[in-house]
C-alpha cells in the first residue's frame, strides 16, 4: 500500500463530500510534517478556502475528523492554523516494514556491470581522527551502500597522507620534546600520542616566530625563518633522500598512528578493500610530471618548479612540483589516480572530500583529461560542507578539534544513561547491554 496515495484519495473524497469541491487525488499535495509538530504528513488548506467557503483552520478540523473516522490509516490529527498534520497508525508502519523485510529484492537495482571506487576517510598520520573524519566515513559508507543497491560493484578505498611537511612536524617535535616516551609508557592510543607532538610543534613554532618579530623581522619572514620549521623542511628532504635514521623514525611513529586508527575504525565499523599510502604514490606522480612536460601539458619555470596553465579554461596556473623536486598534493593525487585505475579498471571513481578542496579537484580532473587518461570522464568529487565548532574551524595543530574516539565514547555513555533510566535492559547480561549501548550510541552518531 502506498500511504501517500491513500491519504490523497481520502482527502479528495472528504473535499467532495464535505464541501462539494472536486479535486483529483493526484493533484493534492502532501508535505512532510515539520519536526516540531505531531504527525508525518501535512496538508495545507489555504488554497481551497475560497472554494470551500470556510476559513483554513475550520477546513483542517473538518478534514481531520473525516479522515480519523473514514481512513483506517489515520490515527490522529493536529491543526496548526491552516496546516493539517496527520498521524498514521503504528500498525500501518509495522505492515510496511514487514512487507519490506519479506521482499529480498526490495530497494535493489539490477546489476549494471559497472565498478565504482569510493575514496573515504583520507587521514593524516600526524593526528588522530576527529569529528570531520567520522562525518566523511559515515557519508562515504552511505554512498557505498546506495551505489551497491543501485547495481554497482563497489570498492572502498582509503588514501593515507603518511608523508610530507605536516608529518615531519610531528617527527621533529618528538625528537625535540619526546625524551624517549612511547604510547605504551604513557598509556595512550598511538594516534593521540603522535597528535600531541603536532600540537607541540605548533606551539614551539609560534614562540619562535614571536621572538623573530620582536628582533625586527616582519611576520611573514619570521614565519619562514623559524628554526623549527627549517628543521621540518630539512627532515622532509632527508626522507625523500631515503635517509635511514629519518625513515626509521617515520616508520615507528606511523605504526603508532595506524594502531590507533585501527581501533577507531573497528569502533565505528569502517573497513576498506584497499588502503593507499602517499609514500608509495608520490613517486608515481613525479613520473607523470615528466610525462606532462614531454607532452607539453606542463611547463617549467626558472626555479625548476613545474606548473600547468589552465587560464584558457577560466582557472589559473597551478603548481605541480616544487623547484626543489618535492611533491605537492596534486603530484600525489595524479599518481594515486593512475595506480587506482591499474588496480580496479573502474568506471567511476568518487572522491568523498570536503568542499575546501573543490578547486583542487577541478584542476586535478582537467589535468587528467589533458593527459588523455581513459578514466578521466568517470571521476567525481562528492563535495560536502565542513564541520565547524562554535569558535570556528577545527584546527588539529592547535588542539581545537572534536576527537573521534571521545565523541564515540560519549555517545555510547549517553545511550547507556538513557537506556538505564528507561529500564530497557531487563534480562540482558553485561555483554549484551554493552552491545545495545554501542548500537544505540553509534547509530545515533551516524
Amino acid at each position: 500500500m502506498n500511504i501517500d496515495k491513500q491519504l490523497r484519495e481520502s482527502l479528495s473524497q472528504a473535499l467532495d463530500k464535505l464541501y462539494n469541491v472536486s479535486i483529483a487525488a493526484e493533484s493534492l499535495v502532501l508535505q512532510p510534517t515539520r519536526k516540531e509538530f505531531q504527525g508525518t504528513h501535512t496538508y495545507v488548506t489555504f488554497p481551497i478556502a475560497k472554494q470551500a467557503g470556510k476559513n483554513p483552520q475550520e477546513i483542517a478540523d473538518d478534514l481531520g475528523n473525516y479522515l480519523v473516522e473514514n481512513d483506517p490509516a489515520v490515527r490522529a490529527f493536529q491543526v496548526v492554523k491552516g496546516f493539517l498534520n496527520l498521524t498514521i497508525h503504528d500498525k500501518i508502519w509495522l505492515n510496511k516494514l514487514v512487507t519490506i523485510a519479506a521482499c529480498k529484492s526490495w530497494g535493489q537495482g539490477q546489476k549494471n556491470h559497472q565498478l565504482a571506487v569510493i575514496e573515504i576517510a583520507s587521514p593524516n598520520t600526524n593526528k588522530p581522527l576527529h569529528l570531520g573524519h567520522l562525518r566523511n566515513i559515515c557519508l562515504g559508507f552511505s554512498v557505498c551502500n546506495i551505489l551497491e543497491k543501485a547495481g554497482f560493484e563497489v570498492k572502498k578505498v582509503c588514501i593515507v597522507n603518511d608523508r610530507g611537511i605536516h608529518i615531519c612536524k610531528s617527527m621533529v617535535a618528538y625528537q625535540e620534546f619526546g625524551n624517549g616516551a612511547t604510547p605504551e609508557s604513557l598509556k595512550m592510543k598511538g594516534d593521540h600520542f603522535v597528535g600531541d607532538y603536532y600540537v607541540k610543534f605548533n606551539k614551539a613554532f609560534n614562540k619562535e616566530v614571536e621572538k623573530l618579530v620582536e628582533a625586527g623581522d616582519n611576520p611573514k619572514e619570521a614565519a619562514k625563518n623559524a628554526p623549527i620549521l627549517k628543521d621540518a623542511q630539512s627532515m622532509l628532504k632527508k626522507w625523500e633522500a631515503h635517509d635511514p635514521e629519518t625513515l626509521a623514525l617515520w616508520e615507528k611513529m606511523n605504526r603508532w598512528v595506524y594502531d590507533g586508527f585501527d581501533e577507531t575504525y573497528l569502533t565505528i565499523g569502517a573497513d576498506f578493500d584497499k588502503i593507499y599510502y602517499e609514500s608509495d604514490t608520490y613517486v608515481l606522480g613525479k613520473n607523470i610530471v615528466k610525462e606532462g612536460l614531454e607532452k607539453g601539458v606542463f611547463y617549467q619555470k626558472e626555479d625548476q618548479s613545474v606548473w600547468v596553465d589552465l587560464t584558457d579554461q577560466g582557472l589559473d596556473e597551478k603548481l605541480i612540483l616544487r623547484g626543489d623536486g618535492t611533491s605537492v598534493y596534486i603530484t600525489q593525487d595524479l599518481g594515486t589516480a593512475d595506480l587506482r585505475y591499474d588496480d580496479f579498471q573502474f568506471n567511476h571513481s568518487v572522491y568523498v572530500v570536503g568542499n575546501e578542496q573543490d578547486y583542487h579537484f577541478v584542476v586535478l580532473f582537467k589535468i587528467l583529461n589533458r593527459l588523455d587518461r581513459p578514466y578521466a570522464d568517470g571521476l567525481y568529487h562528492l563535495s560536502y560542507g565542513m564541520v565547524d565548532l562554535p569558535s570556528g574551524k577545527m584546527k588539529s595543530r592547535e588542539g581545537k578539534v572534536v576527537d573521534a574516539d571521545q565523541i564515540m565514547d560519549e555517545m555510547i555513555k549517553t545511550a547507556e544513561v538513557h537506556t538505564l533510566e528507561l529500564g530497557k535492559i531487563e534480562g540482558l547480561d553485561d555483554q549484551e547491554a554493552l552491545k545495545l549501548y554501542k548500537t544505540l550510541g553509534l547509530g545515533a552518531l551516524k
